[in-house]
C-alpha cells in the first residue's frame, strides 16, 4: 500500500512538473515597415517541427515548454529568434529582409544557404517573373542574372527566347541549358507552364552548382521551383490583365514612292553606263525607256504607274527626278496591310493556397489569349495545376503536383526567303508603287460582285516584286496551326529518420518521380486557288508527335551536427527515359478551298512515321562540410551512361570540388560592423554534354525511304564512329560575396570554362559521299568576369528604393579544331583556331571611288607559299571575295541589366528594368538587301539616298546599279555596331490600404499598368540586335511591345 501511495504521489508531482514547464502563449506578428499584421508567419520551436502559423490578422497561439527559443520566419523578412520567458504575450515586429544573408536557394537535389554556398548561382523570384507579361518563361530571364545571355525572341505569340550561360560550350552541339522542374529534368514546352505558378528560378552556372546534373549540366542548369501549399488559412487570389501589342522595334526606313522611282532610275542608268558601256549622255533617256519597258518596274502598259501622267513625262531623263507637278494617286504599304493594329493580350488567373502543418494544398487555373501583331497569328493557353504536401507522420512526407495545359498556336510557317508566303520578307520589301488590291486608273479599288476588294497578283510585276503572287492573300487563305496537350507530374516521398529513433536522426530517404507527356498536332494548309499549291490543287500536311519522358531517382541523405562541425552526405541513383513517336501524312488535289482534313485529297504526297528512344542511367553523390559556420567544403561525383554513345564509350564521370571561407565570421573582423557577410569562394569541376541533335550519332544508318516503283531501296545516310564520347566542360570559378551595411549585396566572380573533346561534325571531302561525320575534336575556351549588386538605397516609411545591377564580360577562343585544319569557312563566317566562334569573314572595304561611285576593296595576292601578300586597292569584286579577312564577331565586350523598384507612401509601387550590351557587330543581311537589292522591283533602304550620284561625290555608299546585288560582296564596312540599350519593363501600381479592405473580407487589392519591351535604342532603325547569338538577322517576326492594365485581388 505504501508503494502504491508513493507511486501516485510521484506521478502527481511528475505531471505537475510537466505542466509547470509548459504553457500556452499568444501574440501578434506585424511588419516594422507599416505596422500591418502579417498572415502566414511560421512560428516554430527551434530545433523541432512543433509550431504554428499566424492567421489573417497576424495572431498566433502555441503551447511551448519553458526555456525554449521561438523562431519567427516569413519570406522577405528577417528571421527572429525569441527566447521563451515568463511572459504569455509576445508581440513581434518583423523587419523586411532587404538583403537576404540567410536566403535559401533551390540547387541540385536540395537547397543551400546563400551565405555558405560554394558555387555560382543566381535566383529570380516570383515577384520579378510576374512583372513580365510573357507566355514563355525563358523571356523573363533577360537582364536578371550576370552570366546569362538571352535573345529577344521573335514576336510570334507563345514563342520563347534562346539562352546561353557563360558563353559557348560547343560549335555543333547544343549550347542550351538543362531545365529542371521541381527536381526533375523537364522535356515539355516551356510555354505550357503558367509563370504565375512559379515560385523561383535558380540559374546554376558553375561546376560546383551544377555538376550533380552531370551529363546535361555542361551548359548550365535552370532550376524551376513551382509554388507549393503553405501552412496558413486557405486563401484565394485572382489576377486579371488586359492590354494591347504593337511593334517594339521600328520598321526599316524605306523610300517613298517618288524616291523609289528616282533610285530605280539610277539603277538602270548606271547599269547602262558601267555594264553595257552606254555613253552617260545617252544613258538617261534609255533608262526612262527601260523603266517603262518589259523589264521595267511599272509593269505592262504602265499599270503600276502611281501618278497621273505617263512615265515619259514623269521622269526627267537628265536628273532622274520625278516631275513635281505630277499627282500621286496611291501609295501602298504592304506591311501595314498585314499588321494587326488592335492586337490584344488578356490573361486571367485563379490561385488557391493554404492548409495545416500536416496538409497543404495549392491549386491554380489560368487562361491566356495573346493575339499576334501579324494578322492570323495568335497563342491561346488554358492551364491548371493542383498539388499537395502531406505529413501524416513526422517521419513520413508525401507530395506532388500535376499540371495540364492545352495550347493552340497559329503562326506564319516560313522564315527567311524560302517562300514568298513569308510576309516579313515579301511584304516588307515590296515597293510602294505596287497595290495590294486591283485598282482603276485613279487608284481606287475595284470591288468584286460581292463588294469585296480583289487581290492584285501582279502578273507583270518585276522579279523583286513577287510576280504572280500576293503574300497578303496567302496569309489569309493558307493556315499554319499547332495544338499541344501538355501533362506533367512531379511526386516525392520522404522517409525521415527523426521519427524512427535517435539512432536514425539526420537520415532521410527520398524518391522523386516525374513525367512529361506532350501530344502535338500540327497542320500546314495551302489553298488550291493561288499561292504555293495552286498548280497541284492545294496541299495539306498533318503531323502528330507524341513525346513521353520520365525520371525516377532515389536519394539517401545524412545530415548531422557535431558541435561546430556539420556534415551533409548524399548518395543516389537516377534513371531517365524518353520516347518520341511521330506520324506525318500529306495530300494534294482538293476539290475546293477550306478543307483541312486529308480524306478529300486526291493524291497522297507523303506518308511516314518513326520512333526515337533515348535514356540515361546515373549514380550520384555529394558531400558538404561546414566548420563553425566559417569554412565550407563541398564535393560531388556523378557517373552517367547515355544511349547516344556506343556501349564501350557510354559512361562518363563528372565531378566538382568547392570551398568557401566566411571571412566576416573571423575574430579579426569583429570591429568591422558594417560588414554583415564577406565570403571568398572557389570551385572546379567537370561536366558533360551529349546533346548533338541526333540520338544515333555513332551509328551508320540507312535511309529506307528510297523506293523504286514497287521495289524497296536504301541510301547510306550517316557514317559510323563508335568511338565518339562525352563532350566535356572543365569549369573554374572564384569569387567574393559581400553584404555591407545590411543594404548592399555585392558579388564579383571570375570564370574559366574550357570545353574539350568537342562533339563536332568533322568536315570531309564531299566527293567521298558525305560532308562530315561526328567526332570528338577541338577545344574551346570561355573566360570572363561577372559583377552583381542588389542595393537597398532608401528605406523609410514614405519611400523605399531598391536597385539591382549586373555586368558580364565574355572572351571566347577556339583553342583547337580537328587537328588537321585550322579553320572551317561557311560563307561569310569562319571557325578558326585562335579566334572567336562565328567570326565574320568578309571582304575589306576601301571606300567608294569618288570618280565612278564603284565600291573599292583592299585585296591581296598569294605569295609562292600560299600566304597573303601586301594589300592594295581594287574595284574587282571577284578579287575582293578571294581576299577576305576576319572582321570581328557578335560577342560583346560586356552586357548586363539595371533595374529599380520603388514604394511611395506604402501603397504606390513602381519598377523598371533595362538591359544593355556594348561591343560586337551585327551582320545585317536584311538591311544589306535593302541597300543593294538582288532583284528589280524591291524597295530600297532610306540610307540609299546617300549613294554616289555623280563624279566628285564623297560618300560611303556606292552607286545604285542593277545587277550588283549578287556580285557585290558584303564588306566589313557594312557591319553594324551591335551595342544597344533597351527599356524592358516599366510597371506602376497602387494597393488599397488594408484598413479599408478588412471590413469587407478582402486581404488586398492592387491595380497596375505596365509596358513591356517599351523601347530599344540601337545603331540602326529596324535592326534587332538581339535576334540571335551569331550576329545574323533574318526576315522574321518582329518583337512586340505590350501595354496592359492589371488587377490583383486576394481573399
Amino acid at each position: 500500500m505504501k508503494k502504491l501511495l508513493l507511486l501516485v504521489v510521484a506521478l502527481f508531482f511528475g505531471v505537475s512538473l510537466v505542466f509547470a514547464q509548459t504553457k500556452q502563449i499568444r501574440g501578434t506578428v506585424t511588419s516594422s515597415d507599416d505596422g500591418m499584421p502579417i498572415p502566414g508567419v511560421s512560428v516554430a520551436i527551434k530545433g523541432t517541427t512543433t509550431g504554428t502559423t499566424t492567421d489573417l490578422d497576424g495572431n498566433f497561439t502555441l503551447t511551448v515548454p519553458a526555456n525554449e527559443i521561438l523562431v519567427f520566419s516569413f519570406v522577405g523578412m528577417k528571421r527572429q529568434d525569441v527566447p521563451v520567458t515568463d511572459a504569455t504575450v509576445y508581440d513581434i515586429k518583423l523587419v523586411p529582409d532587404v538583403i537576404g544573408v540567410d536566403e535559401v536557394m533551390v540547387v541540385a537535389y536540395g537547397t543551400a544557404k546563400k551565405e555558405s554556398f560554394t558555387g555560382s548561382a543566381g535566383v529570380v523570384d516570383n515577384e520579378v517573373l510576374q512583372k513580365r507579361p510573357v507566355a514563355d518563361i525563358s523571356k523573363a530571364l533577360e537582364g536578371q542574372i550576370a552570366g546569362v545571355q538571352t535573345t529577344s525572341g521573335t514576336g510570334q505569340p507563345g514563342e520563347g527566347a534562346e539562352i546561353i550561360i557563360r558563353g559557348f560550350g560547343s560549335i555543333n552541339s547544343s549550347n542550351n541549358p538543362l531545365y529542371v522542374v521541381d527536381g526533375v529534368p523537364f522535356d515539355g514546352n516551356l510555354n505550357s507552364i503558367n509563370p504565375g505558378d512559379i515560385e523561383s528560378m535558380t540559374i546554376l552556372k558553375d561546376a560546383s552548382a551544377g555538376a550533380l546534373y552531370g551529363s546535361r549540366g555542361a551548359n548550365g542548369v535552370v532550376v524551376i521551383t513551382t509554388k507549393k501549399g503553405q501552412s496558413k488559412e486557405l486563401s484565394v487570389e485572382l489576377k486579371a490583365t488586359y492590354g494591347f501589342s504593337s511593334r517594339a522595334i521600328k520598321p526599316y526606313e524605306t523610300l517613298s514612292t517618288a524616291d523609289f522611282i528616282e533610285a530605280s532610275f539610277q539603277g538602270y542608268k548606271n547599269a547602262l553606263i558601267y555594264t553595257d558601256g552606254v555613253h552617260p549622255d545617252l544613258a538617261g533617256p534609255m533608262a526612262v525607256e527601260a523603266l517603262r519597258g518589259g523589264t521595267g518596274i511599272f509593269g505592262a502598259n504602265e499599270m503600276y504607274n502611281p501618278y497621273n501622267m505617263p512615265v515619259s513625262q514623269l521622269i526627267d531623263p537628265q536628273t532622274g527626278q520625278v516631275n513635281p507637278s505630277a499627282k500621286l494617286l496611291y501609295e501602298s504599304d504592304w506591311l501595314d496591310e498585314v499588321t494587326n493594329d488592335n492586337a490584344t493580350r488578356q490573361e486571367y488567373q485563379l490561385f488557391i493556397n493554404g492548409g495545416s502543418d500536416n496538409s497543404k494544398v495549392y491549386a491554380s487555373l489560368a487562361y491566356l489569349k495573346d493575339e499576334g501583331l501579324l494578322k492570323t497569328t495568335d497563342f491561346e493557353r488554358i492551364s491548371g495545376r493542383i498539388g499537395a504536401e502531406l505529413t501524416p507522420k513526422n517521419w513520413f512526407k508525401y507530395g506532388g503536383n500535376i499540371n495540364f495545359s492545352k495550347t493552340e498556336t497559329t503562326y506564319l510557317g516560313y522564315d527567311g526567303t524560302t517562300s514568298n508566303s513569308n510576309v516579313w520578307y515579301s511584304a516588307q520589301f515590296m515597293a510602294p508603287i505596287y497595290p495590294v488590291y486591283v485598282q482603276d486608273e485613279n487608284g481606287n479599288p475595284i470591288l468584286s460582285e460581292t463588294g469585296k476588294k480583289q487581290y492584285d497578283y501582279g502578273l507583270t510585276r518585276p522579279a523583286g516584286a513577287n510576280p504572280n503572287w500576293n503574300p497578303v492573300a496567302t496569309l489569309f487563305e493558307d493556315a499554319y496551326e499547332t495544338t499541344a496537350d501538355n501533362l506533367s507530374g512531379r511526386f516525392h516521398l520522404n522517409l525521415l529518420g527523426l521519427g524512427l529513433g535517435s539512432s536514425f536522426d539526420g537520415l532521410s530517404f527520398t524518391t522523386n518521380v516525374g513525367f512529361d507527356y506532350i501530344n502535338t498536332n500540327q497542320t500546314v494548309y495551302w489553298n488550291p486557288e493561288f499561292g504555293n499549291a495552286a498548280n497541284i490543287g492545294g496541299y495539306l500536311d498533318k503531323t502528330n508527335t507524341r513525346t513521353l519522358s520520365y525520371t525516377i531517382n532515389q536519394l539517401l541523405r545524412y545530415e548531422k551536427d557535431f558541435g561546430k562541425h556539420s556534415i551533409n552526405v548524399l548518395a543516389g541513383h537516377e534513371f531517365y527515359k524518353l520516347t518520341m513517336n511521330e506520324m506525318e501524312g500529306s495530300k494534294s488535289g482538293f476539290p475546293y478551298a477550306g478543307i483541312k482534313e486529308l480524306a478529300p485529297g486526291s493524291t497522297t504526297s507523303g506518308l511516314t512515321s518513326f520512333e526515337d528512344n533515348y535514356s540515361i542511367e546515373s549514380f550520384l553523390s555529394n558531400v558538404t562540410y561546414d566548420f563553425s559556420d566559417k569554412y565550407y567544403l563541398s564535393a560531388s561525383f556523378r557517373t552517367d551512361g547515355s544511349s547516344r554513345f556506343h556501349k564501350d564509350y557510354r559512361w562518363g564521370n563528372f565531378w566538382s570540388v568547392g570551398g568557401s571561407w566566411r571571412i566576416s565570421e573571423e575574430g579579426f573582423m569583429e570591429e568591422m560592423t558594417f560588414i554583415d557577410n564577406l565570403k571568398l569562394k572557389a570551385s572546379y569541376g567537370k561536366q558533360g554534354n551529349d546533346n548533338i541533335g541526333t540520338y544515333y550519332g555513332w551509328q551508320s544508318l540507312y535511309n529506307l525511304d528510297w523506293a523504286n516503283a514497287n521495289l524497296n531501296g536504301a541510301l547510306l545516310s550517316s557514317l559510323e564512329n563508335t568511338s565518339i564520347k562525352w563532350e566535356e566542360n572543365n569549369n573554374f570559378n572564384v569569387g567574393v560575396d559581400a553584404v555591407l551595411f545590411e543594404r548592399f549585396d555585392i558579388s564579383f566572380e571570375y570564370y574559366r570554362r574550357r570545353t574539350v573533346d568537342m562533339l563536332m561534325e568533322k568536315p570531309m571531302a564531299t566527293s567521298l559521299g558525305f560532308d562530315s561525320y561526328w567526332a570528338n575534336v577541338g577545344e574551346m575556351l570561355n573566360t570572363g568576369f561577372e559583377f552583381n549588386a542588389n542595393l537597398s538605397l532608401i528605406t523609410n516609411p514614405n519611400l523605399v528604393w531598391n536597385a539591382n545591377l549586373n555586368l558580364t564580360s565574355l572572351t571566347n577562343e577556339i583553342v583547337e579544331l580537328d587537328g588537321e585544319t585550322d579553320q572551317i569557312v561557311n560563307g561569310n563566317t569562319i571557325q578558326r583556331k585562335g579566334e572567336e566562334i562565328n567570326s565574320y569573314y568578309l571582304a575589306q572595304s576601301a571606300g567608294v571611288d569618288a570618280a565612278t561611285g564603284a565600291q573599292l576593296y583592299w585585296v591581296y595576292d598569294l605569295d609562292p607559299d600560299g600566304e597573303p601578300g601586301a594589300s592594295y586597292i581594287s574595284d574587282d569584286y571577284q578579287k575582293a571575295s578571294q581576299s577576305k579577312r576576319i572582321s570581328g564577331s557578335r560577342i560583346p565586350d560586356f552586357y548586363g541589366g539595371f533595374g529599380s523598384s520603388f514604394k511611395f507612401y506604402k501603397n504606390i509601387d513602381m519598377s523598371f528594368m533595362t538591359t544593355f550590351s556594348v561591343g560586337g557587330e551585327v551582320y545585317e543581311s536584311v538591311y544589306g538587301n535593302l541597300m543593294n537589292p538582288i532583284y528589280i522591283g524591291t524597295n530600297y533602304a532610306a540610307n540609299v539616298e546617300r549613294a554616289w550620284r555623280k563624279p566628285g561625290d564623297v560618300t560611303d555608299v556606292p552607286r545604285i546599279q542593277n545587277g550588283t546585288g549578287f556580285s557585290r560582296p558584303f564588306t566589313d564596312s557594312q557591319l553594324i555596331d551591335a551595342s544597344y540599350f533597351a527599356i524592358k519593363n516599366i510597371t506602376v501600381g497602387y494597393t488599397l490600404p488594408k484598413n479599408i479592405l478588412q471590413n469587407i473580407g478582402i486581404e488586398s487589392v492592387r491595380a497596375y499598368v505596365a509596358v513591356d519591351n517599351l523601347a530599344i535604342f540601337s545603331h540602326l532603325d529596324g535592326m534587332n540586335p538581339q535576334y540571335d547569338f551569331s550576329g545574323t538577322t533574318d526576315f522574321s517576326y518582329t518583337p512586340v511591345r505590350t501595354s496592359l492594365f492589371g488587377i490583383e485581388l486576394k481573399f
